[in-house]
This record gives C-alpha cells, structure tokens and sequence, in this order.
C-alpha cells in the first residue's frame, strides 16, 4: 500500500452550516473545531491543512449547561501591574456573542502556523441571515 499526501490543488473544500439555535457551547465548538480541521475527511494528514468553510449562525441562542453563565470567567491582561480584566460569561455573550463562540473554537484547534488560516475559515453570525447562503446550493 502507498500513502497518499494530497497536493494544495486536490484539496476540495465543500461549505457547512451550523445552527446554535439551542445548542450548547462546547459540543458544538467541538464539532465545528473539526470540520475545520478536515479530520471527518478519509485524506485527513495533521500537517496538511484540508478543512472545510464553516458558517456559523443563530450565536445569540446559544446555550450552556450548569452553572456557567454566572461562573464561568474571561481574564484579559494589559501587561501593566494591576491591570487585570475579568468578565463573566453572561457579561461577554451580552456584549458580543461571536467572540464567545469564537474563542471555544479557537482554544480546540491545535497551536500551530494552520491555527490562522483554519479560523479565517469560520464565518460567525448572530442572527440567521448571512450571505453564504448561495454556497450551500452548489454540490
């Protein structure tokens, strides 16, 4: 058996929507980690970046499971002693719910140089209506 790397050219790289209407968090950044990554493909080679686009729609539903809403923390840092930010997850889905989304899928894709094209890749919106709808009738 002999096998195969695929060419930048024979990368075929077909479109996927996501709806979070309902959906939890994780389970759905997982799944959307995935698609980018291209490992529900058979040519699937870690160093090679075959992923799908994927258009994700519906962020402001999304949902979560337990406590974390309330508990869950985001923590930014200027780098200036006592500079510190935090926000709750209920605080940062009020005020930008792509960026929560966003920064699941990002914090599940592996820390290399294909880390930027992958999530180039990912288009996010709030609400239902986006303008990659003519890319889901091709086949």
């Amino acid at each position: 058996m002999n096998t195969v790397s695929l060419k930048a050219s024979q990368i075929n790289r077909r479109w996927h929507l996501i709806d979070l209407d309902g959906q939890i968090l994780g389970r759905t950044a997982t799944k959307a980690a995935g698609l980018l990554i291209g490992k529900h493909k058979p040519e699937y080679t870690s160093h090679i970046d075959s992923g799908d686009y994927v258009v994700v729609i519906n962020t402001d539903k999304l949902k979560v499971t337990g406590k974390k809403l309330a508990q869950k923390t985001y923590y930014r840092h200027s780098g200036y002693p006592g500079n510190l930010k935090a926000q709750t997850l209920e605080e940062k889905m009020a005020q930008d719910s792509t960026k929560v989304f966003q920064k699941a899928v990002k914090g599940m894709l592996p820390k290399n140089k294909l880390q930027a094209p992958r999530m180039a890749r990912m288009k996010i919106f709030k609400e239902a209506t986006h303008p990659y709808a003519d890319k889901f009738n091709q086949k």
